[in-house]
């Protein structure tokens, strides 16, 4: 993120907003496509990795990647991790609400700032601390554990794959971190490509690809998933990056799971009580407060 900007640009505001509307609403295309979680990641990933790369074409961008065979594989692993992490979020969606899921997801900020104090020795200062409190009282309202008691097996198991992929993303960020000075586009490249095709021995280990089978809606929310929630997305979201404050892209990147909650009751009737959309101005509020007072 570009910490020297004044001025946001409005075309780059459009795409940002854009990409996390986008993303926002790709738990509800997930409800309509019947294929595992392993089936809808190898599509996305190899199916996104060859927009982003026609996109690249298109720009001129030349063949040769800058990058070292090192930060390649770092970012291939990193690809690979963020493949498992689409599994458990797409699992997630069905067993809990797409709004319990996404919510769940975004308690990345939380697992990061631990990491990053354990890791890299960033400073735990208390309004760090506030926040993480904020964020996971929130996520105990959402969840329904205030009020209504523990969730039923069904609904624990969504909330804890919604936690194991926010632990995964949270990974992913990590492993970004540890690598500056790499072109944006070509980084999630390899990680578009390598999530792709870590996924082929996992399918063929896991499900009878030959019993698999997809409507003509399914086939039809798969692609819009793999082309506009992937390649279409990446392409909006790094393409506003140099005309945004940092402090700006981290805020409206929250518009994500604000669309999946608002989408979730919409058009799912996923209805939430009083007390879970306090949890969700809690957990929002307080991942953003998080990331913005370190901006």
């Amino acid at each position: 993120m570009q910490q020297g900007k004044t001025e946001n640009n409005s075309r780059s505001m459009a795409m940002l907003i854009a990409s996390m509307s986008i993303w926002g609403s790709i738990g509800i295309f997930r409800r309509f496509i019947p294929l595992p979680s392993a089936a809808l990641a190898l599509v996305r990933g190899i199916a996104g990795g060859l927009f982003l790369l026609l996109f690249l074409k298109l720009r001129g961008r030349k063949g040769r990647f800058g990058m070292t065979g090192r930060q390649i594989a770092w970012f291939a692993a990193s690809g690979a991790i963020m493949a498992f992490n689409w599994i458990l979020l797409f699992d997630a969606y069905n067993y809990t609400t797409v709004a319990v899921a996404t919510l769940c997801y975004y308690m990345m900020p939380v697992f990061v700032t631990f990491a990053s104090a354990a890791l890299f020795g960033e400073r735990l200062n208390g309004r760090k601390l506030l926040c993480v409190a904020v964020c996971l009282f929130g996520m105990l309202l959402v969840t329904g554990v205030v009020g209504s008691g523990l969730p039923g097996a069904g609904e624990l198991k969504g909330i804890l794959l919604g936690l194991g992929a926010a632990v995964l993303y949270s990974t992913v960020v990590l492993m970004n971190k540890k690598v500056s000075g790499v072109d944006a586009y070509e980084k999630t490249l390899v990680q578009l490509f390598a999530s792709g095709f870590t996924m082929v021995p996992y399918l063929l280990l896991t499900e009878d690809v030959s019993a698999l089978r997809l409507n003509g809606r399914g086939a039809m929310m798969l692609m819009i998933v793999a082309l506009v929630h992937t390649g279409l997305a990446y392409v909006l979201y790094f393409g506003c990056m140099d005309g945004l404050r940092a402090q700006t892209v981290a805020l409206f990147s929250y518009l994500d799971p604000i669309v999946a909650v608002l989408l979730s009751a919409l058009l799912l009737g996923e209805l939430m009580t009083a007390l879970s959309w306090v949890g969700v101005v809690l957990v929002l509020g307080g991942a953003v407060a998080s990331e913005l007072q370190g901006s």
